[in-house]
């Protein structure tokens, strides 16, 4: 039995989507809304992560954005979009890798730019920190998947552990920031660890843990061993749910998958939407402009490249993939929940096959 949170039934949950989906056809499809942008600083890492669906690591980038092209972005954005309802995602790789990333991102609260950033946190040292603050950073996402032992062989990175959780703490102790979150991947190796991973946590004095699942995607597709189970899914789902507001740390489900009308609005904020090309854009590190960066990078998918095109023309006349309903179809096609998921998220929408690669019906429902 999941613990309901939301305090709403079922028929008022479907009145609730319905609504959604409505809106998603008739008003945002047509009229897409720019929230989040997503900066891919690079796609080098210090961490060589088991189920990285970019493959970073110590990766040779060709054609990477050179720092006066990003401000040049940066700058391009500003002019094009009101900046007081799109925030600026820098993720990687592990962003700051990069020699010039205080500059670009002090270049960015320059021009006003609200800004977070996901992070394994194993370079923030206090004086980083601090850098951050003074830079303008207001959110981070920590990445930590396990109890030190299984983090470290999950991240394939000996020490990572303590070094992130030092990370966390700096920042905890610089304050002046909105939001620290951790995130974790939730594996077939780390599913047993969640109660002592939460009461860890709490006591460090995080306040918002994201839990998601593994994902088919990059190198987990090579590692069908960590992927989980029907019943591990659907135990991670329940610890979300009892778990969510039992304490001063939050705890949430990520964005990703239809759950169904039993746990929609159980583990998160609000019902499923993909928000890949209606809501969300990403620039990645050699310019290629796309959609969720968590996407498989096949050519049809990629929309334009920012050296070439101005990104606003970008947005507002291609990601026509992403906004028009042609996913229903295979099992998809005579699915009633179709109307809800809309084929689910695109990261995990099989291109060559057309259909889902993780539907949570007969899981969750």
């Amino acid at each position: 039995m999941i613990t309901n949170n939301s305090k709403l039934d079922k028929r008022t949950k479907r009145h609730h989507m319905d609504q959604l989906a409505e809106y998603r056809d008739t008003t945002l499809r047509p009229n897409p809304q720019l929230h989040s942008l997503f900066l891919e600083l690079t796609v080098n890492c210090n961490e060589h992560c088991r189920h990285c669906g970019s493959n970073c690591g110590d990766v040779a980038e060709e054609g990477a954005l050179t720092t006066q092209e990003y401000k040049d972005i940066l700058d391009q954005i500003k002019e094009d979009f009101p900046l007081d309802n799109l925030r600026l995602c820098v993720t990687g790789g592990e962003p700051l890798l990069r020699k010039d990333f205080f500059e670009i991102m002090a270049y960015a609260k320059e021009l006003g730019f609200a800004w977070g950033m996901t992070s394994n946190a194993t370079l923030i040292t206090p004086e980083i920190a601090k850098k951050l603050h003074e830079t303008g950073m207001r959110t981070i996402s920590v990445s930590v998947d396990g109890l030190p032992e299984t983090h470290d062989w999950f991240r394939q990175s000996p020490g990572s552990y303590e070094k992130t959780m030092a990370g966390i703490k700096a920042m905890l102790d610089e304050g002046g920031f909105q939001h620290i979150q951790i995130t974790t991947v939730v594996h077939h190796k780390n599913i047993h660890e969640l109660e002592e991973m939460y009461e860890r946590f709490s006591k460090v004095g995080v306040r918002s843990w994201r839990v998601i699942n593994i994902e088919p995607i990059g190198r987990a597709k090579e590692q069908p061993e960590l992927l989980l189970s029907k019943e591990e899914f659907r135990r991670m789902i329940e610890f979300i749910a009892e778990h969510r507001q039992k304490g001063p740390m939050q705890v949430s489900y990520g964005c990703a998958h239809y759950l169904g009308p039993e746990v929609e609005r159980e583990v998160r904020k609000w019902y499923f939407l993909c928000n890949a090309g209606v809501y969300t854009a990403s620039i990645m590190y050699n310019g290629d402009i796309g959609a969720c960066l968590d996407i498989e990078r096949r050519p049809e998918l990629v929309q334009g490249n920012i050296r070439n095109n101005r990104f606003k023309d970008v947005w507002e006349n291609e990601f026509r993939i992403f906004r028009e309903d042609y996913r229903k179809a295979g099992k998809c096609k005579h699915c009633k929940d179709y109307k809800y998921c809309a084929g689910d998220a695109f990261h995990t929408w099989n291109f060559d096959t057309m259909q889902p690669n993780v539907c949570l019906k007969g899981i969750l429902w």
